[in-house]
């Protein structure tokens, strides 16, 4: 099954898209966040900035008024009475001026407008006892807006206090978000370009990055000892991937190396303990030959009127060894060296179906997933396999019930899988490890090598061969071919 069907929704591609995107989300939501509380303090800033300008220039053009004599706080009304129109004017502001108690004195607006007359006792003691502006926040319900309350003192050219003077700064907590709702559209239109921009990106690194895996974890899934071309991964990128690639690298090279040792092992092996089963099965006839004719010798006179027959029974007993002595001979020869392989594209159901005519048997069933299964291999070589694996079954059969053999062939993909399951006496489990050695059988007759050719035959065509088994039950052995098409 693909990794990405397996994993949907959890798979290491879409973590990664995801996760890339969620950041790249967070960042514009950030700088979005970021740009709003610049553009706000820009603005609160730039209120400061008009508000004290603006102070500057209305005390600057009052003690300008009022430097021309020596002044007291009754003069004020008199003196301002024309020039606070112009400073208003020119100041854009609204001024008030209370004496030094608090009380009303001039304005540019209408008396009737003002609707503090008399300022509170905290207000005139907090002007008072300092040399700079003092400022209350309000908020002006009619408005909607804030007002900065400004109260400064206003001296003569002595240097004397003769007034307060009390000037409204009004400005909209809302003026920053006008700003911001000037530059939003752009805004909206550099993140969207942003997004889709992230999510081609983090896609195209995500699909690299996890095809890369893939193949790889493809490549390690088909890795088995029975490889005969273990290709290495051919990885240029000088990445984290890379140390991974020169480990798997470096794995292949291990396991050819020991699979060349423990071949030259095995081999070994088996020669030697084909030649212990060749010379047993050679020295068994061998014996009976030479008693045969020592008994003779000694026993023989040329008078006897049976001589005749005497001679042709030990000759046809001599032949009859020689007869076993072949068998050997012919036996060991077919395992030394199977046939050169002609492989060719063929119909796997009619193969079947060929194979399984030969036997005659109506106990033999043949099933198929589908009616054209088609596989390129040796005719000769499945023929082989097949028939070792169905007379096993045939000779295993069970006395005390009724033989049954199924053969079933399964197209995977690009592998071929072919079962053969009896329903016979079974194999112990303590045999399951010997079932394919060379002079291994758990019959009365036969050199064993039956199981071993199928192997070797199985094996040539990078395919495995499996048995299941259970006494009294049943075996079932498992063919696992590619179809090579």
């Amino acid at each position: 099954m693909p990794l990405s069907h397996k994993y949907k929704g959890y798979s290491l591609r879409n973590r990664i898209f995801w996760g890339f995107l969620i950041i790249c989300l967070l960042s514009i939501l950030g700088s979005s966040v970021l740009s709003f509380i610049i553009l706000k303090n820009n603005a609160i800033q730039q209120s400061r900035t008009d508000q004290q300008k603006k102070s500057d220039a209305l005390m600057a053009s009052l003690d300008y008024a009022v430097s021309h004599e020596q002044m007291s706080s009754e003069d004020l009304p008199r003196v301002l009475a024309n020039k606070i129109y112009e400073i208003s004017d020119i100041s854009k502001a609204d001024v008030i001026i209370y004496d030094l108690e608090g009380r009303y004195l001039v304005s540019n607006k209408d008396p009737n407008l003002v609707s503090q007359k008399k300022l509170p006792i905290t207000v005139i003691n907090d002007v008072l006892g300092s040399n700079k502006r003092v400022d209350f926040q309000t908020f002006d319900e009619n408005l909607q807006a804030n007002v900065m309350s400004s109260y400064m003192v206003l001296k003569n050219n002595s240097l004397e206090p003769i007034g307060i003077v009390y000037f409204p700064y009004y400005h909209s907590d809302d003026v920053y978000l006008e700003v911001f709702n000037k530059y939003v559209l752009y805004i909206i239109i550099v993140n969207l370009f942003i997004i889709a921009f992230a999510v081609w990106l983090s896609w195209i690194i995500s699909k690299n990055l996890t095809n890369a895996l893939t193949k790889f974890s493809e490549l390690i899934n088909r890795l088995t000892l029975f490889d005969r071309d273990m290709k290495p991964i051919r990885y240029y990128k000088n990445d984290e991937l890379s140390s991974l690639v020169k480990s798997y690298n470096k794995m292949i090279l291990q396991i050819q190396d020991q699979k060349e040792r423990l071949s030259f092992t095995e081999k070994e092996q088996a020669w030697r303990e084909m030649a212990k089963q060749v010379a047993h099965e050679v020295k068994n006839p061998l014996t009976p030959m030479k008693l045969t004719i020592q008994n003779f010798k000694r026993k023989f006179n040329p008078n006897d009127p049976d001589i005749i027959n005497k001679v042709n029974q030990m000759s046809d007993s001599v032949v009859e060894q020689i007869d076993m002595i072949a068998t050997v001979a012919s036996a060991f020869s077919q395992f030394a060296q199977l046939p050169e392989k002609h492989n060719e594209v063929f119909n796997l159901n009619k193969e079947m179906a060929s194979i399984v005519r030969i036997f005659n048997d109506e106990n033999i069933f043949v099933h198929a997933n589908r009616e054209d299964i088609m596989i390129n291999m040796d005719k000769i070589y499945l023929n082989r396999i097949l028939t070792n694996l169905i007379t096993n079954a045939q000779q295993a059969a069970d006395e005390s019930r009724k033989s049954m053999i199924n053969v079933d062939m399964e197209q995977k993909h690009k592998r071929v899988v072919i079962t053969v399951e009896d329903n016979g006496v079974g194999i112990p489990e303590e045999m399951y490890d010997r079932i394919f050695e060379p002079n291994f059988t758990s019959k009365n007759s036969g050199m064993g090598l039956g199981l071993t050719m199928v192997r070797k035959m199985v094996e040539d065509y990078k395919g495995e061969i499996t048995v299941i088994s259970e006494v009294g039950k049943g075996t079932k052995f498992t063919i696992t071919l590619p179809a090579n098409i």
